[in-house]
């Protein structure tokens, strides 16, 4: 069952079972030149929101060295962006740039979000996500109630990124805990397993 907090943008009730901060522990996993390279990691991730259609998203992993009840942590990485649910924007939203709206909004209840849902009875979403190492992702998925499939639609590296070419990611409530996972295609590789991890909500 999903808790859903009161007083949210609309377009965002359908992504809210996400909001807070979550930490727990998953497993890098990858195959680079037919050697396939394990890492235990520690994650902290967060989703929040400014009042606005769209959830902030951050997260930063830690690998995890050695054994025992308190084993090392060194910092590995990060990643930020933002989620939102998928839909042309009008004159009602800001843009392009900075530009306000000019009209009220197009989805101001949740009865105007409802005529958002697809097919399969869920919302299209989108979510832009930016690494620090010069890559950038933007997918597009489906959030149906506690899960979201996501595939990109676009990857932009920069001229000094390693190879990246797709990603998928699917994340999930089940028993209050999130679970996620990451599959790439990189370094010449085909879409494959990379990363998972189960977090516990800290706040």
């Amino acid at each position: 069952m999903m808790d859903i907090p009161t007083g949210l943008p609309p377009e965002i009730v359908p992504l809210s079972w996400l909001l807070g901060v979550w930490e727990g522990d998953g497993v890098i996993e990858y195959d680079v030149d037919g050697d396939t390279r394990r890492h235990d990691f520690r994650q902290h991730v967060s989703f929040s929101h400014d009042g606005l259609g769209y959830l902030n998203y951050s997260a930063r992993l830690e690998l995890v060295e050695g054994t025992g009840d308190e084993p090392d942590t060194v910092p590995l990485t990060a990643e930020s962006g933002f989620w939102r649910l998928a839909r042309p924007r009008d004159e009602g939203d800001v843009g392009p740039g900075y530009l306000p709206p000019s009209a009220p909004p197009s989805f101001p209840d949740a009865d105007a979000v409802e005529t958002l849902r697809n097919a399969e009875g869920g919302f299209d979403v989108e979510a832009a996500i930016v690494h620090p190492t010069g890559l950038s992702e933007l997918y597009l998925g489906t959030v149906r109630g506690p899960r979201i499939d996501l595939a990109t639609d676009a990857v932009v590296t920069s001229p000094g990124a390693k190879p990246f070419t797709a990603a998928t990611r699917m994340y999930g409530l089940v028993g209050g805990e999130l679970l996620w996972a990451w599959d790439i295609a990189a370094l010449g590789g085909e879409l494959a397993t990379h990363a998972s991890a189960k977090l516990a909500k800290r706040d």
